[in-house]
């Protein structure tokens, strides 16, 4: 039986695991909610759907994240899924300090978090839990409402760009 499991997890480089990770595609959410101060948001590429019974998505938010701090301490939120095209979306809700919201179009979900306008899906969640796993947080959201639309594609993220699946 070999004994060599493979390389020490402290000798991976970053760049080395951003290389090989990234030829995973994924979809592309901006997770959104209500502070105190108004709408929040961020764009986040590790999004799941986590179980069927109890209904349950999760995604990993950034230890670094200035606005997964503010969602937290409201305790709901949407995750929005974009659709092709929503590239400027999602470079918006990825940077900090900036007003996310400037410009664009949403309604309130059934939790008075924004649903973006044009999104492909939504999913309103409360907090389930929080647990730590590395360099970020894994968020389990415990789902309240939802909706998707049948003729939207969704935005790609794929080998470090955006992708469509036209």
């Amino acid at each position: 039986m070999p004994t060599n499991r493979g390389t020490d997890p402290a000798e991976i480089a970053a760049e080395k695991m951003r290389f090989v990770l990234g030829r995973f595609c994924s979809g592309v959410v901006v997770v959104t909610s209500m502070g105190a101060d108004g709408p929040v948001g961020f764009t986040c590429q590790s999004f799941a759907s986590l179980s069927l019974d109890p209904p349950l998505v999760s995604f990993f938010a950034s230890h670094g994240s200035k606005t997964w701090p503010r969602i937290r301490s409201v305790g709901w939120f949407c995750v929005n899924i974009l659709a092709s095209g929503h590239e400027e979306i999602s470079g918006r809700f990825a940077v900090s300090g900036a007003d996310k919201f400037a410009g664009v179009a949403w309604r309130p979900a059934p939790s008075g978090a924004p649903v973006l306008d044009d999104v492909c899906a939504w999913v309103d969640c409360t907090l389930e839990a929080e647990y730590p796993g590395g360099d970020h947080d894994i968020v389990v959201g415990r789902v309240r409402s939802l909706d998707a639309s049948d003729d939207v594609l969704p935005l790609v993220f794929y080998r470090g760009g955006y992708r469509s699946l036209r």
